[in-house]
């Protein structure tokens, strides 16, 4: 699977609110009330990735929730993230 060019990644992520890129990574942070809803939402995020076969790297703090994604076996972005993307933003 090959990675998306510069352009195509920021194509894609003018069609996501809130999603950044750092290094060969899309990260978005996402904020809850309390520590429970954070952990609920990230547990919903491994279910999808579990679905998908496509893992992110997830860190909870609290009532805060940060999604790093990449593909590692193209050493960079691909569709892939951008769809897993799309889909946790309508787990909120």
């Amino acid at each position: 699977m090959e990675h998306l060019s510069i352009k195509e990644i920021h194509d894609r992520l003018s069609e996501l609110e809130g999603w950044e890129m750092h290094g060969s990574e899309i990260v978005k942070d996402f904020e809850f009330e309390d520590s429970k809803k954070a952990i609920e939402f990230a547990n919903k995020v491994a279910e999808e990735a579990d679905r998908q076969q496509h893992h992110p790297s997830i860190n909870i703090r609290y009532n805060k929730v940060m999604i790093m994604l990449t593909t590692h076996d193209a050493n960079g972005l691909t569709h892939m993230d951008f769809k897993l993307a799309r889909v946790i933003e309508q787990l909120i």
